[in-house]
């Protein structure tokens, strides 16, 4: 069986109907089932995403890109609550978590980090420099993670823009680029993946 997987989803507001919708790339879906990964969408409402993750005993939680943090001028506070709710759940509980481009800001940023703005990371590519040694990734960002808290170590950077974190302690990791955008899956992030949640090859 697929390891199951909470993913938040952006709000994205429609104003032929004035509804708030939440929304994810429907390519996260074909990524994830590369990844051996069944995501499960999740609502931003705290305590109905909490009430998800415990009934369906979710085997952890993947924080999607979309918008920014209130605290950058972003208008999804609701969204915000949410994801802070599931990390310290999942913290608490052992539970992984994946925190991509505005995910990784989030959970930075509930850990004590700030947010400058950063230039040249919107809609391109760049070689970034980890681990691993070198790769070229695609970037959306126009926000870096800056004061990087104790408890989170940088395990990638392009010049001096954080570009993947991990916690010291806890299974909780961040990326800046978006692996589900990539036109063929990269080896490197199905491997991550895999890792982090301890997901067999499928």
């Amino acid at each position: 069986m697929s390891l199951r997987i909470g993913i938040t989803q952006r709000c994205v507001d429609d104003e032929p109907t004035g509804e708030r919708r939440w929304a994810l790339d429907a390519r996260w879906f074909e990524f994830l089932a590369a990844c051996g990964v069944l995501p499960v969408p999740l609502p931003n409402i705290a305590a109905a995403a909490v009430h998800t993750a415990n009934e369906l005993s979710l085997d952890g939680f993947l924080f999607t890109g979309g918008g920014d943090l209130v605290q950058a001028g972003g208008n999804q506070p609701e969204r915000d609550l949410t994801e802070r709710t599931l990390l310290a759940l999942a913290m608490r509980e052992g539970r992984p978590v994946l925190g991509v481009c505005r995910g990784m800001e989030l959970i930075a940023a509930a850990l004590g980090a700030q947010l400058k703005p950063v230039e040249g990371h919107v809609a391109t590519r760049h070689t970034i420099t980890s681990e691993e040694g070198e790769r070229v990734v695609n970037s959306y960002h126009d926000l870096a993670v800056d004061g990087l808290p104790a408890e989170l170590e940088v395990t990638a950077w392009c010049g001096d823009v954080v570009e993947a974190v991990r916690h010291r302690d806890a299974r909780v990791e961040g990326i800046m680029w978006h692996p589900e955008r990539e036109p063929a899956h990269d080896p490197r992030d199905l491997l991550l993946v895999r890792r982090l949640f301890r997901a067999a090859t499928p």
